[in-house]
């Protein structure tokens, strides 16, 4: 992934939103603190212009009330720049008494103090705003009760004082504070509702962030290819098994590039057109021929998809499916009930076998003639390498690991490789085409000879298939470790294909249509029985002089250590301990 979250995202911007506690709820209530902050900061300056205005032009000479608004108007500005945002709370506290008794007092102090010239009581809104969104519903009642009391305690001052009979201004007092109740009410109301609105959507935004995110990831790691086209022919969007399956991820790395730029994409590119002109859902199988040759057959099915914006054309989502794997899986399930009747067949060739090997041993047991006598033996070999065979499938087809015994200890590594890499090349009479670099130290190790015989030869097949012609475009080597020896078939053969290597080793999967696709994968299973490892990757070696790169398949066995001995027969013998 990039650092910024939307550059290849399938939906636009996908970064995850920060928990509801931490952001969005504390930003919101940020602004409105700074607003109301700042509302006061600004009365507060009207209110200094307005009385240093009335005292210039000798309206007023009250310089008290000159005091109190430049006092306000320094408390406003020190509580808009050095106060952090706090929520009020549900009852009085000091905070209430910073922001809104400060509010409250000095409005009141204007009121009684200017008499009659101004009418200072709508000022009352801002304290009561004040309590109502930013406190909470019994705070800002209380506040409106509190401004209440204070107007209709200075409209019975006034009747004290001044001895006058004045309903009207009882009357005003009152429904003043009425009206400061339903302010605060509705205020509060709004206030919560909204921020109950808010706090949803932002929940909703985050599960469709996190939905979203899950989407692209599903994508991403899909087997499947996903191509998003454009009515031009642009590719929009592509994930990692698309980009596989159109071959030449380097030139694929940007974020968007076209279909017309390869003609081996044609076939996809039609199939877009058609599905984006029609209007329908279209399903086909292409082939698509890259410009090395190798051609790869895909099933590709289109969907249409809405536009991105206002105005923008629809799209077309393209999905793609490597054929290859739909028959791999095919011929697994096809090997798995294959595996079922071999091992039935397996057993029942077993109890036959058994009795001709024993028929043929007591008929040789009454033969004088030697050549009869070389018959019945070569029933016997034969019956034993049927014998054989039939325990091999049986151990294939239930891909069991058994533990190595004593009987399938090799002596003499180096030589049998040696051995059985001369046989290869002179049946194949490619003598030319090998090298053989082997160690001759003379290691033993635990590993069927039958066996590494067959997986040697499967490595040697498959390396003289994908060779050149070149001398020792095949080299075998043999090194050895402490604890392990290392038998390597290496051929100057192409890189292979990242989809064919990636089910390198599974039953059944070939990049060419005549082959079974079994030698690897049995080769695999018999390595794994005698604890083995047999693994690929691409290597240089040396060929004619010059350094080139190839594909490498290394096979790993267990050394046996232990001081030589010999039988009755004199030949050596290991006493053998495995590392």
């Amino acid at each position: 992934m990039t650092n910024d979250p939307g550059e290849n995202s399938w939906f636009g911007a996908s970064s995850l939103e920060a928990p509801p506690e931490q952001t969005p709820d504390t930003s919101d209530f940020k602004r409105l603190w700074q607003a109301f902050m700042t509302a006061r900061w600004v009365l507060g300056a009207a209110l200094v212009g307005l009385q240093t205005t009335l005292f210039v032009t000798s309206t007023t000479h009250s310089k008290t009330l000159l005091v109190i608004t430049a006092v306000y108007f320094v408390s406003t500005l020190g509580a808009r720049l050095l106060l952090q945002p706090r929520p009020l709370g549900g009852a009085f506290s000091k905070t209430w008494g910073v922001l809104i008794g400060i509010d409250v007092l000095v409005f009141s102090a204007l009121q009684w103090l200017n008499g009659n010239n101004l009418n200072y009581p709508p000022l009352f809104a801002l304290p009561v705003l004040l309590a109502s969104v930013l406190g909470s519903l019994r705070l800002a009642l209380g506040t409106a009760a509190g401004v209440t009391m204070l107007l209709l305690g200075g409209a019975s001052w006034t009747l004290l004082v001044n001895d006058i009979d004045n309903p009207a201004a009882f009357a005003q007092a009152g429904l003043s504070g009425i009206g400061y109740f339903a302010v605060a009410f509705l205020a509060n109301q709004l206030a919560t509702r909204l921020a109950n609105e808010g706090r949803r959507a932002r929940q909703n935004q985050l599960a469709a962030s996190i939905q979203r995110e899950v989407n692209e990831l599903v994508i991403e790691a899909m087997p499947e290819g996903v191509v998003i086209v454009d009515q031009r022919g642009i590719v929009r969007a592509a994930n990692p098994a698309a980009r596989a399956l159109l071959g030449d991820e380097d030139r694929l790395r940007s974020a968007l590039f076209d279909l017309k730029a390869d003609p081996a994409w044609r076939p996809l590119l039609l199939l877009t057109r058609l599905c984006l002109g029609s209007g329908q859902s279209q399903e086909a199988e292409v082939e698509l021929v890259h410009d090395h040759g190798s051609a790869l057959k895909v099933l590709a099915r289109t969907r249409l998809a809405a536009p991105q914006g206002i105005g923008e054309d629809s799209l077309c989502v393209l999905f793609l499916q490597d054929q290859r794997h739909a028959e791999a899986r095919i011929r697994t399930e096809k090997m798995a009930s294959m595996g079922r009747m071999s091992t039935a067949v397996a057993h029942e060739i077993r109890n036959p076998l058994a009795a001709i090997a024993q028929a043929n041993a007591l008929l040789s047991e009454e033969l004088q003639d030697p050549r009869q006598l070389r018959l019945t033996t070569m029933v016997s070999q034969n019956a034993k390498r049927l014998g054989k065979i039939v325990d091999d499938i049986l151990n294939v087809a239930r891909a069991r690991t058994t533990s190595a015994g004593e009987h399938d200890a090799l002596y003499g590594l180096s030589e049998t490789v040696h051995r059985m890499v001369q046989d290869w090349a002179q049946h194949k009479s490619i003598g030319g085409l090998i090298g053989i670099d082997i160690d001759p130290r003379p290691h033993a190790v635990r590993f069927d000879p039958e066996h590494l015989r067959q997986v040697l030869i499967n490595l040697l097949d498959n390396a003289l298939r994908y060779a050149s012609k070149q001398p020792e475009a095949v080299q075998i080597t043999v090194t050895y470790t402490d604890t392990a020896a290392c038998v390597s078939v290496w051929s100057d053969g192409a890189r292979m294909d990242q989809t064919v290597e990636r089910h390198l080793f599974e039953p059944f999967f070939s990049s060419e249509s005549r082959s079974s696709g079994l030698g690897l994968y049995i080769s695999r299973e018999l390595c794994e029985r005698h604890g083995a490892t047999l693994r690929y990757q691409r290597s240089a070696r040396i060929r004619s002089g010059q350094l080139h790169e190839g594909n490498d398949f290394t096979l790993t066995l267990s050394l046996i250590k232990g001081p030589m001995t010999q039988d009755t027969d004199g030949n050596s013998l290991w006493q053998a301990s495995l590392y």
